[in-house]
């Protein structure tokens, strides 16, 4: 999502080419790579490598290269080095403050934190996506020279994501749109917060209806474990909505504008797309006072924060789990409790995103440091 706001902005100024993972695309300017036959079925780090060489070699010609995320900064890395070019990534998360990706990579893990921290200490900019970001940064590489490190927040295309109200949207997905909602949408990952939201979920009132846009787990066994927590809730209380394929942007729109709140319970989370996304169709947020989730949600505001006490060794656990639970279910039914209140936040997030994530400032910020480095 960002790099696709992103490049719609940049290409205002400036000659852009996209090289992705994935199937085809039918947008101008954009290649997309696969894994080499030779590699299919490795460790997902290493078909990752194999796509990053493909990506790197097709760089030739460039000015300038920006990756983001790991899984393409290897590309961005090698490509630099190979073209002599100055290489900008951008940081959406950091490999060693998500050590549960090891149940998902395997020794691959190592692999990917590898190839981070290599991108991070070529690069000759790493743009954060929040402040909170840029801390994490410096704490988990502090070899890394502060001034390298700038901070350019995610946006929103306000265009694109504003108020939908549509009844019949939310009936064809099994929402109930007379009744107070709680919107969580999110990966089923360990950073997101999903398993700790079903317990203060159990909390909530009777009335209140749990929607959880929610899919694309990382395992199956964290599948398995926020399937059989979602089957209890439903055992015990109504109104709880799983939808677990990707919802087109009408229908998510929709389903964003009928919440009474969102709610974000990320134990990780750098600045959090989502939660502009909310606020664009006029949501308030709950979220975890945690990364960047407090530079875009105003407590008391455009939403409410929730507190939490964290374990310092990369894993940002709750220390208190039921305390951080009991505070979530706390806070989610005052919000719930006051719909006039709820909505006068969510006015207000909506406003507020308009005057600080707009996607043409972002895109001058970024030109600004690109400049800099040619």
């Amino acid at each position: 999502m960002h790099v696709g706001e992103l490049v719609r902005a940049l290409r205002r100024d400036l000659d852009v080419e996209v090289r992705c993972f994935g199937g085809p695309r039918n947008e101008p300017g954009v290649t997309n790579y696969q894994v080499p036959a030779e590699l299919t079925g490795a460790n997902p780090t290493i078909e990752t490598i194999g796509v990053d060489l493909q990506m790197a070699q097709d760089v030739a010609g460039a000015d300038l290269v920006h990756s983001h995320t790991w899984y393409a900064n290897g590309a961005g890395h090698i490509a630099g080095l190979l073209h002599g070019i100055p290489h900008v990534v951008t940081a959406h998360s950091l490999e060693p403050l998500r050590p549960w990706k090891a149940e998902q990579l395997g020794g691959g893990y190592r692999v990917s934190g590898w190839l981070e921290r290599s991108a991070f200490a070529g690069a000759g900019a790493i743009i954060a996506v929040s402040n909170g970001m840029r801390n994490d940064i410096l704490r988990s590489y502090p070899f890394l020279d502060e001034q390298r490190v700038q901070v350019v927040h995610n946006g929103i295309d306000l265009s694109r994501w504003q108020p939908v109200e549509d009844d019949g949207i939310l009936r064809s997905l099994g929402i109930d749109p007379t009744r107070p909602t709680v919107v969580f949408v999110g990966r089923i990952t360990r950073q997101k917060g999903l398993q700790y939201l079903l317990k203060a979920a159990a909390q909530l009132p009777p009335d209140v209806q749990l929607v959880l846009c929610a899919g694309s787990p990382d395992t199956p066994e964290i599948l398995a474990e926020i399937r059989a927590g979602v089957t209890e809730l439903q055992r015990d209380r109504t109104g709880v909505v799983w939808i677990d394929r990707q919802l087109g942007q009408r229908e998510l729109s929709a389903v964003l504008t009928a919440a009474t709140t969102f709610v974000c319970p990320s134990i990780y989370e750098p600045l959090g797309i989502v939660n502009l996304e909310a606020m664009a169709c006029g949501a308030p947020v709950v979220g975890t006072a945690t990364g960047g989730i407090p530079e875009v949600v105003d407590d008391g505001v455009t939403g409410r924060l929730v507190p939490i006490e964290q374990a310092d060794d990369g894993t940002g656990l709750p220390i208190d789990p039921d305390k951080f639970v009991d505070d979530l279910a706390r806070i989610l039914a005052e919000v719930v409790a006051d719909p006039a209140a709820a909505k006068r936040m969510g006015e207000a997030g909506r406003a507020r995103a308009e005057q600080d994530f707009d996607w043409g400032r972002i895109s001058t910020r970024t030109q600004e440091i690109y400049r800099s480095l040619l």
